[in-house]
């Protein structure tokens, strides 16, 4: 299953070593599912952390390690993602895990993506973390 992780993930599994989020890299490594991320995702996680939690970037760069950094999608991609009703800072996310091929958008941001939750949209299930587990451990270990 190909798992394209919103930045909110990918810092709470830097600041969070334990954490829920952190669980997800962990079953990646074991090979439950595969991580993708893209350089804006990447680069809000870095920023999100760099001044209160520097000791989470180091962390972050090797959590990076277990995922597929994806290019990112064109304009016209983001601008189909408008539509859908994200605003500017997101729509990328959500096209970037539409042209990956992503299975499922995990991602915390209520605000934005809430009313998405558990729809598909562009071939990507938008999901919470919690759903996102779920889903990756009950299709391991159905196969």
């Amino acid at each position: 299953m190909r798992v394209f992780i919103d930045a909110n993930v990918l810092f709470a599994a830097a600041i969070s070593p334990d954490g829920r989020s952190a669980a997800l890299f962990l079953l990646a490594e074991q090979g439950f599912c595969e991580l993708l991320t893209s350089p804006h995702a990447v680069t809000e996680a870095r920023r999100n952390a760099e001044v209160p939690y520097p000791d989470a970037l180091k962390r972050l760069e090797r959590l990076l390690h277990n995922a597929t950094m994806v290019p990112e999608a064109a304009p016209s991609r983001a601008a189909w993602a408008r539509r859908q009703g994200l605003p500017e800072e997101d729509a990328p996310i959500l096209a970037a895990a539409a042209d990956a091929g992503a299975e499922v958008l995990v991602t915390g941001d209520r605000a934005h993506f809430g009313p998405l939750f558990g729809h598909t949209i562009g071939g990507v299930r938008v999901l919470r973390l919690a759903d996102t587990l779920n889903l990756v451990l009950g299709t391991k270990s159905g196969e």
